[in-house]
């Protein structure tokens, strides 16, 4: 449900700038353009905007209950971001998506993995273990059906649980930004790969990292991570052969 008081709070001053760096406490109005921004950002990641889809700020502006104007800055931070791209004459259009990117951007990802327990890592405590033995629940009540868009969520809320140790805050909006340009790519993928063999591999991934986390080993836990990256690429070629 759209907050009521949104159109009211959102002032242009306050909105986040492409590029700029997060505050340590953003203002109310900074927090909802941020939320604006996760919700349309997952709904491309999850691929209820699928490719090709176009984006109305209209439409958005109505359901959020705000102007076009932060609407369409959320639309500019989606582009430079490569989720999204403005088309003359067409609009806001969700982008294809380029399987042969995936590699590349994979292997910035575990090199990035490798140095995110050493830089300003943030120690991570007992409701932050919960939260992941959560997910791991989650996780084993989708092996016997095939459920994209929950696996997809999870995948989301597990990377928040990581970004959420990096202390070093440039490392961290890479991280994000790297993560959510592959996330809907193996959306694109699980249907044609083993459902069960996946599912299980990603629950394995999440009991490495709550043990990590009780252990409170940062630096294993986004080595964790990077492991986790590099296996799910060989399972991928022995599907694809690429």
């Amino acid at each position: 449900m759209t907050d009521p008081n949104l159109a009211e709070t959102l002032d242009d001053d306050d909105l986040p700038q492409t590029g700029r760096r997060r505050r340590s406490q953003p203002t109310a109005a900074r927090r909802r353009f941020d939320t604006i921004y996760g919700e349309i950002r997952d709904r491309i990641c999850l691929l209820r905007y699928p490719p090709g889809h176009t984006l109305g700020e209209t439409e958005l502006a109505r359901e959020f209950g705000i102007s076009r104007t932060p609407i369409r800055r959320v639309l500019q931070r989606l582009e430079h971001e490569g989720l999204v791209e403005s088309r003359q004459g067409i609009g806001t259009i969700v982008t294809l998506i380029d399987f042969e990117e995936l590699r590349e951007i994979d292997d910035l990802r575990m090199k990035l993995a490798e140095i995110s327990g050493a830089l300003s890592p943030i120690p991570r405590g007992h409701a932050d273990v919960e939260r992941m033995r959560k997910l791991r629940e989650r996780c084993a009540k989708i092996r016997s059906r095939i459920d994209l868009e929950e696996f997809g969520r999870l995948n989301i809320a597990v990377q928040q649980e990581l970004s959420c140790s990096i202390g070093n805050l440039p490392l961290r909006d890479i991280s994000d930004r790297l993560f959510f340009q592959t996330a809907r790519m193996w959306l694109q993928l699980l249907p044609m790969m083993n459902w069960p063999e996946e599912v299980d591999a990603f629950s394995n991934e999440i009991s490495d990292l709550i043990q990590a986390m009780e252990l409170n080993d940062l630096g294993s836990l986004h080595y964790i991570r990077r492991n986790h990256i590099s296996m799910s690429r060989m399972r991928m070629k022995g599907y694809f052969g690429q």
